[in-house]
């Protein structure tokens, strides 16, 4: 998995340099999947369910599941690119949520606040910890940003399938739920708006929209549990002094 993860943070990388104004969410698409496939591996998502992409490209509204398609990105725009990717039958899965040129402070709030809560709970990936310690830091950390949660949205485990059980919240109360076990791999994936939670299904079937129109941000994490804390499988993020693969310093989130 953490082979498979290192194939998915190159593939997130090279998506980063093309996210630009002007280009087309269909066109991050091909250059996904022509990325993962050039190094032996295979777009988890595409066919997963019917899904026609490689990548879900969420813009601005819409929190994920976003079909790659004609929809060209304008200055001002942030996007969630959820990536998956199999390697000799393992999943690796995470997003990132990126900015097109200059954004508002609303949404600069947004993707910080969102990504805080994603490494909060990251690192209460602990064996003996309980669900409920993450969840609920993911929780805290985004509602102090004034975020909003989206409650109808979790997170799962993988492995040799893309979702598989648990299901991993973004809320909670600590020393709740399914206690966390060595071996464990979870997809962490903080889902936030900056107004409120409730979501509706886009027309298409897929796509998911914050109800009020206020953008929306995710940020994903393939995290092991193990025995020396937990291990990032997709280290998109590492922070100053941190290698990848540890656990991240302390902060000061169908195909997901």
């Amino acid at each position: 998995m953490r082979a498979a993860g290192e194939i998915l943070v190159a593939t997130l990388q090279e998506l980063e340099a093309h996210v630009v104004p002007g280009v087309s969410t269909g066109e991050l698409d091909k250059v996904a999947e022509r990325f993962i496939r050039a190094r032996g591996a295979t777009p988890t998502f595409k066919g997963y369910r019917g899904f026609p992409g490689s990548i879900c490209a969420s813009p601005n509204e819409m929190v994920v599941h976003g079909i790659p398609g004609t929809y060209r990105l304008k200055a001002g725009d942030v996007i969630s690119i959820d990536v998956g990717v199999t390697l000799d039958g393992w999943v690796a899965d995470a997003a990132r949520t990126l900015p097109v040129g200059e954004i508002g402070e609303v949404e600069q709030n947004l993707l910080s606040g969102t990504e805080q809560s994603l490494l909060a709970g990251v690192q209460e990936c602990k064996v003996g910890n309980r669900m409920g310690d993450m969840s609920s830091a993911i929780q805290r950390v985004a509602e102090q940003a004034g975020l909003s949660v989206v409650r109808s949205l979790v997170g799962h485990g993988v492995g040799r399938n893309m979702h598989e059980d648990p299901q991993v919240p973004n809320y909670g109360k600590p020393g709740r739920g399914p206690l966390l076990e060595e071996g464990m791999v979870l997809a962490v994936e903080p889902m936030m708006t900056a107004g409120r939670a409730s979501v509706r299904v886009g027309g298409d079937g897929w796509a998911i929209y914050s109800q009020d129109g206020s953008p929306a941000a995710h940020f994903e994490f393939t995290v092991a549990i193990t025995a020396e804390g937990p291990r990032v499988l997709t280290p998109w993020h590492v922070p100053a002094g941190e290698s990848a693969g540890t656990e991240p310093a302390k902060a000061a989130a169908g195909p997901r």
